[in-house]
């Protein structure tokens, strides 16, 4: 679809911000009206939509497909999310380590460790890392507490968790971002340790670093999100 807009602007009504487009306000996929709790956030999705030039590119607007997530998903399916959430942690990445070589082993211990202590001593997440290739199954008592954690969670806030798990494969790792206890970036290094370490060993794979730039897009796009949303 073409740019058939000229202007970009945000209005305030009941609280909520929403950006139209000349006089017409945005939509979502399911034809609610696109609203952000947060005037930073509504000027960052104005943003996006007045970066369109020519084709209009939904893929290069994050923040907006976030926040319909949000409007059109995130109450109907809260279940589900808290469920995927969950699972993930039940089969975290940084909970599956390599025994050699050791060089790789001592990076992981480095880069994990910190992240299981943490969940354990923020929310009673005590998880248990292997180096078995088969699954490990973690206490029943650490799930209940990320179950517990996530369904008190607000509608942004579970979504950026959903979406920064999927995208960095660690439950943990997403937490933390949510807590505001990781950047982005710094959370993006520690799930991609094992590739990161090929890639220095072997040389980089062309395909496999434009990948690896694309998940690092979605999870800083994902924790500007929480950002703007929570406190603009």
């Amino acid at each position: 679809m073409k740019r058939f807009y000229k202007a970009v602007s945000i209005v305030e009504s009941e609280g909520r911000f929403h950006v139209l487009l000349d006089t017409r306000p945005v939509r979502t996929p399911s034809q609610t009206l696109l609203s952000a709790p947060t005037k930073e956030l509504a000027e960052a999705i104005a943003a996006e939509w007045e970066a369109q030039e020519g084709e209009i590119k939904p893929l290069a607007m994050p923040l907006t497909r976030l926040t319909a997530t949000v409007l059109d998903r995130a109450d109907g399916q809260r279940a589900a999310f808290v469920d995927e959430v969950v699972a993930y942690l039940g089969n975290d990445l940084i909970c599956y380590r390599a025994a050699n070589p050791p060089a790789l082993a001592e990076r992981q211990r480095a880069a994990w460790d910190p992240w299981l202590i943490w969940a354990q001593h923020r929310h009673g997440i005590r998880l248990y890392p292997t180096t078995a290739v088969l699954h490990q199954p973690q206490p029943p008592e650490a799930m209940a507490a990320a179950r517990h954690l996530l369904e008190a969670e607000e509608a942004a806030g579970l979504t950026a968790t959903h979406v920064l798990t999927t995208a960095l494969g660690s439950a943990v790792l997403a937490l933390a971002v949510l807590d505001g206890a990781i950047e982005a970036d710094a959370a993006f290094e520690a799930a991609h340790v094992d590739e990161l370490f090929q890639a220095e060993k072997w040389g980089e794979d062309r395909e496999a670093a434009r990948a690896r730039r694309e998940v690092r897009d979605d999870i800083r796009a994902a924790a500007r999100f929480l950002r703007l949303a929570r406190n603009g």
